[in-house]
Formats: structure tokens, sequence, C-alpha cells
């Protein structure tokens, strides 16, 4: 029983390992991307109330998220292409 627990212990790991080199990385970078989504929306909706002379501050600050979505979205699919390379 110890020795057949063993082995499936040891192919799940070879396994795991060998289809997704990049797993934890990837899922860093999923929970990042969706915590910018996440602050795209509240200034989204800041903009609803916010006075006209703070406007140009929730305008940057949206560019701001905006950059670091796109740049995790690079790294996804950078990751992307070198897993399936």
């Amino acid at each position: 029983m110890l020795l057949r627990v063993l082995v499936i212990y040891c192919l799940l790991t070879a396994f795991a390992y060998a289809f997704h080199l990049n797993t934890f990385a990837v899922f860093e970078l999923k929970e990042e991307l969706q915590i910018r989504y996440m602050n795209m929306w509240e200034l989204l909706q800041q903009l609803e109330y916010v006075d006209a002379d703070q406007r140009g501050i929730v305008y940057a600050e949206i560019e701001h998220i905006r950059q670091e979505i796109m740049h995790i979205i690079d790294l996804l699919l950078q990751h992307d292409h070198d897993q399936h390379q």
C-alpha cells in the first residue's frame, strides 16, 4: 500500500512538473491581473462622483493601471510561448 502511494506521488509530481513548468508563476500573474482589474473597476466607479479638479488624477491612475495590466498580459503570453515551444 505504501509503495503504491509513493509511486503515485512520484508520478503525479513528475507529470505536474512536466506539463506545467510555470504553473506558480502563471498563477501569481493571473492573481495580479485580477487585482489590477478590480483596481480599474474602482477607478472607473470613482469617475462617477469625483470632482473636476481630481478627475486628472484619476485619469493618470487609470493609465497607470492600464499599463500594468498590459505588462502582466505580456508576461502571461511570454510564459505561454516559452512553455509551448
